[in-house]
């Protein structure tokens, strides 16, 4: 009949939105262009777990990393490949970083509840970059910090905690010295700040376009490695932390003071071996140890955020669709800060 409505109908096609969501997907390895928007089955937590609706999510350098499946670090690549898929993403949903607000949460779960606002990391499980996440509940989760928006807040798990983790390995002292190669980077642009907390005077090396963001940040010393090695440049320094995974490592041990530490971000296998003889045999440290991502180390920067002492540096925002764009300028290494896509955005 003309006009006629079929209610049986209006009630499937709901049934299928509130069990589906919108996410940024990739089916195979390659550029940016794979990333695309899809309709994909919305997660259910289970009973230990939170249902987050997301509302920002990082795009860190692993995001990218992994979406082409190539690093600069080659001796994970095959734990890695079977890990993440052989032949094609076994997980399909990129992103390890994020804030949003708790949805719901499993019948064993007290610590949230719906409508907390918060931010994270995914570990190895990914899917921020959807609209829907589901996370166990003793996972790095924590209430948000006040003073941020949700885009700021996703741009603070990853270098944060990854910085908060060396720079206490540093075991920095006021007045210390301290250099950071690669300091334009998620993790080095938090380093930076967390070892000024600290009393440390700070040389960022990096490209000449970041100079002016590193030294708003607090860098005392700038060097612009397409200028000038620092390894050659006369200098010494307490603390070297290094998460640029060419650099020379007998330059940078040449480069410490008596007793100094040398903190790697992102160690190549030759220097893992190295790094064994050199604080054995020498008066000198070498440090590699993978951040653990803690919930204590979360809860720190929150603090740390909310008395202003430190804070996320967002280079630029993108919404869903332009996942591919978000990619390229990340790896185009020409990003004053954070790159994040606010997924309430369309």
């Amino acid at each position: 009949m003309p006009g006629f409505i079929d209610p049986s109908g209006i009630a499937l096609k709901l049934t299928i939105q509130m069990s589906s969501m919108k996410a940024i997907v990739y089916r195979k390895y390659g550029e940016p262009d794979v990333l695309h928007m899809e309709a994909v089955e919305k997660p259910k937590p289970a009973d230990d777990e939170l249902l987050i609706r997301i509302h920002a999510a990082e795009v860190t350098k692993a995001d990218c990393e992994m979406r082409r499946f190539r690093f600069p670090v080659k001796w994970f690549w095959l734990p890695l490949r079977i890990a993440l898929g052989v032949t094609k993403p076994r997980k399909p949903i990129l992103g390890g970083y994020f804030a949003g607000v708790v949805e719901s949460v499993g019948k064993n779960v007290s610590k949230f509840a719906p409508g907390d606002r918060v931010f994270g990391a995914t570990r190895l499980r990914f899917g921020a970059y959807g609209e829907y996440l589901c996370l166990p509940a003793d996972y790095t989760i924590a209430p948000k910090p006040e003073n941020m928006s949700f885009v700021e807040a996703a741009a603070v798990p990853l270098g944060g905690l990854n910085a908060l983790h060396f720079m206490r390995k540093a075991n920095i002292r006021s007045g210390a010295r301290i250099l950071i190669n690669g300091a334009g980077g998620s993790i080095g642009t938090f380093a930076l700040q967390i070892a000024k907390t600290m009393g440390a005077e700070v040389t960022a090396v990096d490209s000449a376009i970041k100079e002016e963001m590193l030294r708003r940040a607090g860098a005392e010393h700038f060097i612009d490695y397409n200028k000038q090695n620092f390894t050659t440049s006369g200098q010494s320094y307490d603390v070297i932390f290094d998460m640029v995974a060419s650099s020379d490592y007998s330059g940078s041990i040449k480069s410490l003071n008596p007793g100094g530490r040398y903190l790697i971000g992102n160690p190549r296998l030759s220097d893992m071996l190295r790094s064994i003889v050199t604080t054995r045999f020498t008066d000198k440290t070498v440090t590699f140890a993978f951040a653990g991502e803690k919930e204590e180390e979360l809860l720190a920067l929150k603090e740390m955020i909310e008395a202003e002492r430190i804070k996320s540096i967002v280079d630029k925002v993108y919404p869903p669709e332009r996942a591919p764009e978000a990619h390229r300028r990340v790896e185009a290494e020409q990003r004053l800060g954070i790159v994040v896509i606010d997924m309430e955005q369309s």
